[in-house]
């Protein structure tokens, strides 16, 4: 149960930093365009995206940690599972949006 907690507890807090961090970088990205500015070489604006698809991805995490702690782990198993898997998959989407970004 306190692993259960803490992991509650740190995916909460990445699901919040994810969602902030996407906010901030929109609006760099946006403030960057509306100046006209052309990025240097070398030198890459995020995509903001990438913060929002893990921050999501952690929320699903912390859904699945508070629903066990509810003590509905055995009765919503294949939903638990099912937003656990998407939640990686959303984690995996993130890295290949940077490798893909050109």
């Amino acid at each position: 149960m306190t692993v259960t907690i803490v992991n509650l507890i740190l995916t909460t807090v990445i699901f919040i930093l994810g969602i902030g961090a996407y906010i901030k970088r929109k609006s760099d990205v946006a403030a960057h365009k509306l100046r006209g500015e052309v990025s240097a070489p070398g030198k890459a604006i995020a995509i903001p995206e990438v913060s929002l698809y893990i921050g999501i991805a952690f929320g699903l995490f912390a859904i699945s940690h508070a629903l066990t702690l509810a003590g509905l782990a055995k009765t919503l198993e294949a939903f638990i599972i099912t937003i656990r898997v998407i939640g990686y998959l959303l984690v995996l989407v993130a890295p290949c949006r940077i490798l893909m970004k050109r």
